[in-house]
């Protein structure tokens, strides 16, 4: 009378779990399927069938599942599947590993439980990856062309170049050098902030002296407007320094890049949602539509026709959240975009 209430709680516990489940016994029938694995397999998976007919998969050369494995056989001492890419009769991909179960240590198989799971998530990781490829072949190829041309006839015309002509191609070469050195610097911090590897050496920062070098910094390379201002008092953020002065930069530049009119860039103590200071840096532009605004702190997003690696905003938003802060999207009084960066005055990591 008890065993069947105990097998209702085991397939309703089963059919909890995010992947497929397959169980087959010792003589290799099937007595397990979860819900999942119905879906991802097809409907006619079912208990009491062979598990090499349950287990219907292919690899892109025509090899079968079963076949392959063989998970009855080989070794004694064989007790794991490692996860592989198999075809679904229907052309789905999805990712098989297992687990064989022994009586003893070299002893006959008495289970094989397998675990099977849409492969939807690899492909997105091998598109991520994809898309880092093209974006860093992209990023690189303009300025190393450039480098490579001007030093060659640098090389080649040394003694027929004046001065000027040499002057320009050297500044060429060196800002070329400098984007790639950007480039990179983007490449490390994005890898840094997935993996949790990101640096920090916070402190108490002074907070207006470090956002005035930020716009000092922006407005030498651009003849568009900015302009600061600073509700007193200002508190002090817990910052690494050269990581808020990054923040800060980028997200000013953003504006002269993207935007239009003057940038205005305004700095006030706040309370909430937490003790600290609120950056705001408005522009005159188009604005950020609400139904986009998520997406401008993915990987790669980009939006218009004025370039960049895509990478900058991603970065904004991993620097302030591993500080504990956050970067938000508004609309400026003018109707252009409005980023706003809290910071936390206390350590909030």
């Amino acid at each position: 009378m008890s065993a069947e209430p105990a097998a209702s709680v085991s397939d309703g516990l089963f059919d909890a779990l995010p992947d497929g489940v397959v169980i087959a016994d010792a003589d290799g029938i099937v007595t397990t399927v979860n819900e999942q694995a119905r879906r991802l397999l097809g409907s006619a998976v079912e208990v009491g069938r062979p598990l090499s007919e349950v287990m219907a998969l292919q690899d892109q050369e025509s090899c079968d599942w079963y076949a392959s494995n063989k998970p009855y056989e080989g070794l004694g001492s064989r007790v794991g599947l490692t996860e592989q890419a198999w075809l679904t009769t229907e052309g789905t991909e999805v990712l098989v590993t297992g687990r064989i179960n022994r009586v003893r240590r070299f002893g006959p198989v008495e289970s094989v439980a397998l675990v099977i799971r849409s492969g939807r998530g690899r492909a997105r990781l091998d598109r991520d990856r994809s898309d880092l490829v093209a974006t860093v072949a992209h990023e690189l190829r303009s300025p190393l062309t450039g480098v490579k041309g001007f030093v060659g006839t640098l090389l080649s015309k040394w003694e027929r170049l004046n001065d000027e002509q040499k002057k320009l191609m050297l500044t060429t070469v060196h800002a070329d050098s400098e984007r790639l050195s950007r480039l990179i610097t983007e490449l490390l911090d994005v890898a840094r902030i997935d993996t949790g590897r990101l640096p920090l050496y916070p402190r108490d920062v002074d907070t207006q002296t470090l956002v005035e070098r930020c716009v000092e910094s922006v407005r030498a390379g651009t003849t568009r407007t900015i302009e600061s201002s600073y509700a007193e008092p200002v508190p002090s953020v817990f910052a690494d320094p050269d990581k808020l002065s990054q923040v800060v930069t980028n997200v000013v530049d953003n504006a002269i890049r993207h935007g239009e009119g003057v940038v205005r860039v305004s700095v006030e103590g706040t309370t909430e949602p937490f003790p600290g200071v609120l950056i705001r840096v408005d522009d005159e532009g188009e604005g950020i539509d609400e139904a986009i605004r998520a997406r401008v702190f993915t990987k790669f997003w980009k939006h218009g026709v004025r370039g960049g690696t895509g990478l900058g905003m991603y970065i904004v938003h991993g620097l302030a959240r591993v500080h504990g802060g956050e970067v938000l999207i508004a609309d400026s009084d003018s109707g252009g975009a409005r980023l706003e960066i809290r910071w936390p005055s206390d350590d909030r990591r």
